[in-house]
């Protein structure tokens, strides 16, 4: 039998926009995420497999849901992930909701406005920030501006390969209507370079992003781990950073991907902006302790 292990692309946790299990975070986490990521970037694989049919898909999908549950021990993956949830007690919920992500990418390839981008964003991206926040042992209170951060991430995903995705495996994640608004087609997914109408969409949805992205910039008010809050830090300047080049340039024919020199120093200013921050936040409290 297939694993779902020979499934994979040959993607690791190295070659993410944003950092997974980084030095960053305590070691005692990194396992629990890296099986985490193992589990989600298989299940992603499979939902994005070049030759495999659609029921093959969704049959291997529903073997790797199967198995984190309990009920076989035939893929690594679930098992490692099932091994690390019973470890710490949690429940598989984030992971779950993921699965539902994927089983929509293998039956659905277009989306017809904003509202089911973000329906989609809510099983596809929003439980991986969620999962961070319980491993830590944040307040759900947190979700909210976290569910912002992680679905601007996913859009800007959909905005740098909106060609690729297309041309490979037929899937289009921009709303119909904008195209429609801006009088673009899905076919012009398919040129070298953008049409003005296709450019102009896609910088529409860039600035949308820009201010969804916006909307989770309290999170880390809200976070108390200071590593986590380090890495939301980063996470957020990257976001920001590829957002500014997604409004701007044309990601059929231009770079929206930062570099990894860029990766390295915008690393280094976020975490010294949330030091500053946290640094700063505590003679506040203080303060507002003894008021």
């Amino acid at each position: 039998m297939t694993t779902a292990s020979e499934l994979r692309s040959g993607k690791t946790h190295r070659d993410e926009n944003f950092p997974v299990a980084s030095w960053i975070i305590h070691p005692r986490h990194r396992a629990l995420i890296l099986a985490f990521y193992n589990f989600v970037r298989t299940a992603d694989d499979i939902a994005d497999h070049a030759t495999l049919s659609a029921e093959e898909k969704l049959a291997n999908l529903d073997l790797l849901e199967a198995e984190m549950l309990g009920r076989g021990n035939s893929q690594p993956e679930a098992v490692r992930l099932r091994e690390a949830f019973a470890e710490r007690g949690m429940p598989p919920r984030h992971a779950l909701d993921l699965l539902i992500a994927f089983r929509m990418d293998v039956t659905k390839l277009r989306y017809e406005n904003w509202d089911e981008v973000i329906h989609y964003c809510r099983y596809s991206a929003m439980p991986v920030g969620r999962f961070m926040l319980d491993v830590h042992g944040e307040s759900t209170s947190t979700w909210p501006a976290s569910d912002a951060v992680c679905a601007g991430l996913q859009i800007n995903n959909h905005l740098q390969d909106c060609g690729k995705d297309y041309r490979d495996i037929n899937r289009v994640y921009l709303p119909r209507d904008a195209l429609a608004a801006a009088g673009a087609s899905v076919e012009m997914l398919g040129q070298d370079k953008s049409p003005p109408q296709l450019l102009q969409c896609l910088h529409g949805l860039a600035r949308r992003n820009e201010a969804l992205l916006d909307e989770g910039k309290s999170l880390n008010a809200g976070v108390i781990d200071t590593r986590l809050g380090l890495e939301i830090a980063v996470i957020q300047t990257y976001a920001d950073k590829i957002v500014q080049l997604l409004k701007v340039r044309d990601p059929l024919s231009e770079r929206v991907h930062l570099r990894p020199h860029q990766f390295v120093g915008y690393s280094f200013s976020g975490m010294a902006m949330e030091l500053t921050r946290r640094v700063l936040r505590r003679p506040a409290a203080k303060r507002a302790a003894g008021a």
